[in-house]
């Protein structure tokens, strides 16, 4: 369709990714939160790929952002409201012009609660799982598949429970289950909802 993805969940791991490499605590972020502004993100178009990847301050870190250390941690800087506010600034704007495609856990509730179509992405836990562990791997990440099923179930919790931006699924979205479904499955379906919205725009 020609329109831009924006990954949420990339920007907080970039910006876990940052404060990990620069040794500045949470607590550190709370006292002085202008440290979040030597952040900037983009999301750069791999054609070779098919795939948005993430850049911190013009370098790639893709990779680095979907290890485990940065996955450990990624939902306790996710629920410091201070990052999120500077996060949700900067989704919003991509957002803005519409033609965005965004994926994240508050998107629909908070960031774009206005958002043409909203798609409440579930599947079962240890099938999101293996689908992690088989990224991890084929971008040489290593880790053993337990420690990823603990991390998802870990994250799930701390993020639904969370007092900003829970992760919870707003009262219009379209819950699509694609536990048994390939990535074309899912993709076919999410055109046809997204066609329809079109439609009738």
């Amino acid at each position: 369709m020609g329109y831009i993805f924006i990954d949420s969940g990339a920007m907080y791991r970039a910006v876990t990714l940052y404060l990990l490499r620069n040794k500045i605590t949470l607590d550190d972020v709370k006292k002085n939160p202008d440290v979040l502004n030597s952040i900037h993100i983009s999301f750069v178009y791999n054609s070779e790929k098919d795939f948005f990847e993430t850049y911190l301050n013009g370098l790639f870190i893709e990779n680095e952002i979907r290890t485990m250390e940065v996955a450990n941690f990624v939902s306790e800087v996710s629920a410091i409201k201070v990052i999120r506010d500077f996060l949700v600034v900067q989704q919003q704007n991509f957002g803005k012009y519409k033609g965005v495609v965004m994926d994240g856990r508050d998107i629909g509730t908070e960031v774009i609660p206005d958002a043409e179509l909203k798609i409440f992405m579930t599947a079962d836990p240890v099938i999101r799982a293996r689908r992690r562990f088989d990224e991890l791997a084929q971008k040489q990440v290593f880790q053993s598949f337990d420690e990823v099923v603990e991390n998802i179930k870990k994250r799930d919790l701390l993020d639904s429970t969370r007092t900003e931006s829970p992760l919870v699924k707003s009262d219009d979205a379209i819950v699509l289950d694609n536990t048994n479904m390939s990535k074309e499955e899912q993709g076919r379906v999410a055109l046809t909802w997204a066609k329809g919205v079109i439609a009738v725009s």
